[in-house]
């Protein structure tokens, strides 16, 4: 049914052409009802398009070696969760019979298929990536990844007398007999098919797993490219170890003839389900799901082109995986291995490193009596863009406060914190020096499951309040709280953030975190988290938005402000920066902004269900991803409010799972000399990129732009927005 605002775009005067004297009006552009299928792109296929972008970070040569060599294996590690979970769950949604469609129609069954074809083509693009520019770009910086047959004598000799001593006591080869059942193949593994022929001339099948706690790159030796040994640093070679293992079958089956092997990697279901209704312990129950997902349906094999029909037939009997599963590739299986070659010390083959700033406002000696980081929050916001600006900053601030004999309780949310916390030992400081800690440790973070158990055990040994989530919500929010007694008052200090707590990821993501002590979300933050550790009904905040209480709807009502106040003044405008837009609701509400001539600028990096440009229904809209040497993690919502501009940061993409079934924060950024920094130097640089950003097309589709050339044929300013960023921080840490 079309809406309001299409109805008075229809009844707009068509302009008249002049055709010989005959006037005729131009046919009536036909603009689809909001409700059409074609307006909404796939989730999956969006996801696949995003690792279409990473590649081609691999593919552009202007990217140090390294740095390309790590963006092929982010494809495959990306790859892998992608088959772990969206895969695996769309077949459940298949074997379960169910039927439903997705607002852009495709059912399970049509969803699988058309994943696979884009995989297919995903995959032939790594892998001639691969051949044709990776492997001859490290030869030429004397990188040599060998084959076996390639060594020379002594090399063999190095290699082998490595397998032995190293790598032979720690394989175990199954058989595959009447005797022995076919053996577990555990998630991601990468393994051999082996065929042997005993004396009597029976040919018998055995399965041996390449074990993943040995360095995957054996060193052969450093040699120049002919073949002879060298001194120069530069030159090394190296084997893959599963090509070590094979040359070496013989020592495995004594006796036997090795008649061929061939390598395959398989993918498992690995979404963990936890059925927290009928728990009785969270946490019980989350290791038991850990557990369970080694042992989940293969969801994806992986094999050689030239691996023979009666090997494959084995392994497809017996993992029972459909033949539609099986992914043929000329080259390495696993692509995320490729984080060993790009992990090589070679410093002048990867992106210089930086030493992140610390703000101005923050340049102080948060030791001091006098001026410390406390008193900095209390004279103004300070806000922090990471990597560019320090993540030590949020460290020293829980530091300090768990030692600050005036500071008398902490409260976190954990979502991702990391192995070896700089974190969660400040709060375990604070509960030694006798203060009120309460966490909140997200035992559902996907893949970090473990780690948190882990901290949450040892937080509760030392006395920590820690709660381990709620019912049915994911806690995704990052939210600190430090209550201080100064005098005869309390006062709240408050770190809001995009990110999570962890010093490592913070080195690599960009997000942005935000210290007050305003009174309001002070308060507001000591209501979530009575929300989190105890109970209660509250449904409003002063200041923040909090899913799943009054995010969408707080959301909803800036959205239909900015095309009210579009209506009555002409100049409506909206910046929203996020990483995945899929929320139909939301995708709606932005193609009746744009109708309505608001101009809606999207930055969104990975997932994006909406269409641009399409005529009559998002003409004003328009989509960037920026994919560069960070991951582009920050979420930001810029309102033009008809010139009393508002902005929020936070937690929450347009998601229906972070507007309906986490908690997230966002929260408002109301120092106007913030406000401006976000809108002219952050929003503006982003939309300005021209070498790291990608438009979306109507179709779907991305194309990379380009400097393009200005009227008098001049090139334009090449900007690429991270570069642009890390450049200001480091100029002004020098100018200090």
């Amino acid at each position: 049914m079309a809406t309001k605002t299409t109805a008075l775009i229809n009844r707009r005067p068509k302009p008249e052409i002049v055709i010989e004297e005959e006037i005729t009006t131009a046919p009536e552009l036909e603009i689809p009802s909001l409700d059409d299928r074609s307006l909404y792109l796939n989730r999956e296929l969006s996801l696949l398009a995003f690792q279409r972008r990473v590649l081609e970070e691999a593919q552009d040569e202007s990217n140090p070696l390294l740095e390309r060599v790590k963006f092929l294996s982010i494809v495959g590690s990306n790859l892998d969760e992608f088959f772990m979970v969206r895969v695996a769950g769309l077949k459940r949604q298949l074997e379960s019979g169910a039927s439903e469609v997705g607002p852009d129609g495709m059912s399970p069954a049509a969803q699988l298929e058309a994943i696979r074809t884009e995989v297919l083509e995903l995959l032939g693009s790594a892998h001639r990536c691969i051949r044709r520019q990776l492997v001859p770009a490290l030869e030429r910086a004397g990188i040599h990844l060998m084959e076996y047959e390639q060594l020379t004598p002594q090399q063999k000799a190095r290699a082998d007398r490595y397998f032995t001593e190293t790598v032979f006591p720690v394989l175990t080869p199954l058989a595959f007999d009447p005797g022995r059942p076919f053996p577990h193949i555990s998630n991601l593994s990468l393994n051999l098919a082996i065929l042997i022929r005993d004396k009597e001339g029976e040919e018998h099948f055995a399965r041996l797993k390449v074990p993943d706690g040995l360095p995957q790159l054996v060193p052969v030796d450093r040699v120049t490219p002919n073949g002879r040994r060298s001194k120069v640093q530069k030159h090394q070679s190296f084997l893959w170890l599963e090509d070590l293992i094979s040359a070496n079958l013989n020592l495995l089956f004594p006796g036997m003839e090795i008649v061929e092997a061939h390598p395959f990697h398989v993918t498992r279901d690995a979404d963990i389900e936890i059925q927290e209704l009928e728990a009785g312990d969270l946490l019980e129950t989350t290791e038991e799901g850990i557990r369970q997902r080694r042992f989940g349906d293969v969801v994806r094999l992986v094999v050689r082109a030239e691996m023979p029909a009666h090997i494959l037939k084995i392994l497809i009997n017996n993992l029972e995986v459909d033949r539609k599963d099986v992914y043929r590739v000329k080259g390495p299986l696993s692509l995320s291995r490729y984080k060993y070659i790009a992990g090589l010390d070679r410093p002048e083959l990867k992106d210089p490193p930086f030493l992140p700033a610390v703000p101005a406002s923050l340049d102080l000696d948060v030791a001091s009596e006098e001026e410390d980081l406390f008193s900095a929050i209390r004279r103004r916001d300070i806000l922090l863009y990471h990597p560019y600006d320090s993540f030590q900053t949020v460290v020293d601030f829980l530091q300090k406060a768990a030692r600050d004999p005036s500071v008398l309780a902490i409260k976190m949310t954990l979502y991702r914190v990391g192995r070896n916390s700089p974190i969660v030992e400040a709060l375990l400081e604070a509960s030694e020096n006798e203060k009120q800690v309460a966490a909140l440790v997200e035992l559902k973070a996907r893949f970090d499951e473990e780690s948190n158990i882990e901290w949450a055990r040892a937080l509760e040994r030392q006395g920590v309040h820690v709660v381990y989530g709620l019912l049915g919500l994911k806690v995704h929010s990052k939210v600190a709280l430090v209550v201080r007694k100064e005098g005869d008052t309390i006062r709240r200090y408050v770190h809001l953030g995009t990110g999570n707590y962890n010093p490592v990821t913070a080195h690599l993501y960009t997000d942005f975190g935000l210290f007050t002590a305003d009174h309001d979300i002070g308060a507001d933050a000591t209501d979530l988290f009575n929300y989190l550790t105890g109970y209660s009904a509250k449904n409003d905040y002063r200041k923040l938005l909090v899913a799943p209480i009054n995010l969408r709807d707080r959301l909803e009502h800036l959205i239909r402000r900015e095309i009210k106040q579009h209506l009555q003044h002409g100049n409506g405008h909206m910046s929203l920066k996020m990483n995945a837009l899929v929320d139909t609701e939301m995708v709606r509400l932005l193609y009746e902004a744009s109708q309505a001539g608001v101009k809606v600028d999207l930055l969104v990096r990975g997932i994006c269900c909406l269409r641009p440009g399409v005529p009559g229904v998002s003409d004003n809209i328009r989509v960037i991803s920026v994919v560069g040497r960070f991951l582009e993690h920050s979420r930001i919502y810029y309102f033009h409010n008809s010139g009393d501009d508002e902005v929020y940061l936070g937690s929450a993409d347009l998601m229906p799972r972070n507007l309906n079934r986490r908690v997230e924060v966002i929260f408002p950024v109301e120092d106007r000399r913030l406000v401006r920094y976000l809108r002219d130097e952050v929003i503006e640089t982003y939309m300005a990129d021209n070498l790291k950003a990608r438009e979306m097309m109507p179709d779907g589709s991305y194309r990379r732009l380009t400097p393009a050339e200005s009227t008098d044929g001049l090139e334009r300013e090449k900007i690429s927005s991270q570069a642009l960023f890390l450049s200001r921080a480091q100029a002004s840490a020098a100018r200090r």
